[in-house]
């Protein structure tokens, strides 16, 4: 399944990272009008014009902050993929004003926007950590995902839809585990924060497919969430380098030691499928009957990275990094 995209434009914001790369190679093998890559930075956007030569590509220097900036962006855009923020946990704890001004006031432009430039489909890219958050990055992303639920109610007569798309860890996207690990198996030593932590897996190209995937399904206020297995971080060290030592550090500010993607208080609207759950939105303005096609999910349940019940082996784990 998968959203026809024929003739239509979409526009990726934070498209020069990881996600973006991946989302529009698979974008353009489809017979789309424009693929249009929104971001900051002008090395990578020129980095990336290298990369993808095709016609149909178009770059925007911009900050999801500048709203003006946006609405000219957004002229004539069919889809909007919001993958822009900051994300690093750590800098987002020590820079909390300028984590509040992308990944919440920059979900508010986006919102205005496109609601007034005529978008008909937008999906807001979330983590793990908005659900039940302890660090800022995550309170961040889940005022981000309320405001694009939320955003559905102010479009009045107009089509535009807003959902949300939730995963966890994504293998081998920039500034995650495994570069890092890769890089500095050398010295003999991998750190690791605590034994016992546990984190969703998912690959770049199953993330992908899942937005695809839900740019079909969405009726506008979903959150999607796709079942995924967990792993554990010793068996991601022993993995990628078991000649290594593993060396506890401590958990550093803002971690966690599980991930949750759907805590108790979401499972009572809350919808399970073949491969993934959808958290309905507690509006007025829902009627979408999902129950006809999955089943609400037993009261008490959780989904979390130390519950789950599909995990990857060392073995898994090893060919995962093999694959990047």
């Amino acid at each position: 399944m998968a959203f026809d995209l024929t003739g239509k434009v979409i526009l990726v914001t934070g498209g020069t990272g990881s996600f973006g790369h991946k989302f529009i190679e698979k974008v353009l093998e489809q017979d789309v009008k424009k693929v249009i890559v929104f971001s900051r930075d002008e090395l990578k956007q020129y980095e990336m014009a290298q990369e993808f030569t095709d016609p149909r590509m178009r770059f925007f220097i911009g900050d999801v902050r500048d709203k003006e900036r946006l609405y000219r962006a957004f002229d004539g855009v069919d889809v909007v993929i919001h993958a822009a923020a900051l994300k690093h946990v750590g800098a987002c704890e020590y820079n909390p004003f300028e984590a509040v001004k992308t990944n919440i006031h920059g979900a508010q432009n986006i919102i205005e926007a496109a609601i007034d430039c005529g978008v008909q489909r937008v999906i807001a890219l979330s983590t793990d950590k908005a659900a039940s958050p302890v660090n800022l990055y995550g309170a961040t992303k889940l005022a981000s995902d309320k405001l694009f639920v939320a955003a559905n109610s102010y479009v009045g007569e107009k089509d535009t839809r807003f959902s949300v798309v939730r995963y966890g860890n994504v293998v081998g996207s920039r500034g995650s585990v495994v570069p890092f690990f890769k890089k500095i198996k050398a010295t003999g030593k991998l750190p690791i924060t605590d034994e016992r932590m546990t984190r969703f897996w998912i690959t770049l190209t199953q993330g992908v497919q899942f937005v695809l995937d839900s740019l079909e399904r969405m009726h506008g206020g979903e959150i999607f969430v796709p079942k995924i297995p967990s792993m554990n971080v010793v068996d991601l060290a022993r993995a990628i380098a078991p000649e290594c030592k593993v060396e506890v550090v401590g958990i550093r500010p803002g971690e966690k030691l599980h991930e949750a993607m759907i805590t108790e208080d979401d499972a009572r609207k809350t919808i399970d499928f073949d491969s993934y759950y959808v958290i309905q939105p507690e509006f007025p303005w829902w009627f979408e009957d999902y129950t006809k096609d999955g089943e609400p999910v037993e009261d008490g349940f959780k989904y979390t990275s130390d519950t789950n019940t599909e995990w990857l082996t060392v073995e898994e784990l090893r060919a995962l990094v093999e694959e990047l």
